[in-house]
């Protein structure tokens, strides 16, 4: 579905789902459009991956531990690679996009009263070891409400959740207040 949505073109992006084992995640280099459950790759909470040569578990595997080691209630992340993800990313100051107060954060369980909701977008480069130290950094040292998500900059949004189901809408939700942010600057001014 989210091939079909053209969240995850070609080879891009990736999903893991955590289980008694460890952690089940995308191989790196596959067409997400022919992807089925048996093709997720084990890799072990040691960080050992079964004998697997020469299939290698996603290149990003170290942005989804990160979210495994801080949130003791992710069951599964997925990173997606949207043009609006991209869009957005580039509009955050300060490595925080702040979002429009649209209805569609309440399913992500903001309230009114909350702060207002502000996403972390994270630089991207070549080390993504290093990116992971820092979403690492970030999720160990928060307090209050934070959305289930980051950015990294011109390379895409993800996402974590209870269970897949979750993980799928929290994309959703995401992928709806982009291209409505994307859509509304193109709108006439009041």
């Amino acid at each position: 579905m989210m091939y079909d949505r053209g969240w995850m073109a070609g080879t891009s992006g990736n999903l893991s789902i955590r289980s008694s084992e460890g952690i089940r995640i995308t191989p790196s280099g596959r067409d997400k459009g022919t992807l089925r459950t048996g093709d997720l790759l084990l890799v072990r909470d040691n960080g050992e991956a079964g004998p697997l040569l020469p299939i290698r578990p996603s290149a990003e595997l170290s942005l989804h531990q990160a979210i495994y080691r801080n949130r003791a209630d992710a069951v599964a992340v997925y990173h997606v690679h949207t043009v609006e993800s991209n869009i957005v990313s580039e509009w955050a100051t300060s490595g925080k996009l702040g979002l429009p107060l649209l209805e569609m954060l309440k399913g992500f369980g903001w309230k009114t009263e909350d702060p207002d909701p502000v996403l972390p977008v994270f630089s991207n480069h070549p080390d993504v070891g290093a990116i992971a130290r820092e979403v690492d950094q970030l999720l160990s040292r928060e307090s209050g409400f934070r959305l289930p998500g980051y950015l990294i900059r011109l390379h895409g949004l993800t996402v974590w959740g209870n269970s897949p189901e979750e993980a799928f809408k929290h994309v959703e939700l995401f992928d709806f207040i982009f291209r409505y942010m994307v859509q509304s600057r193109f709108l006439p001014s009041r």
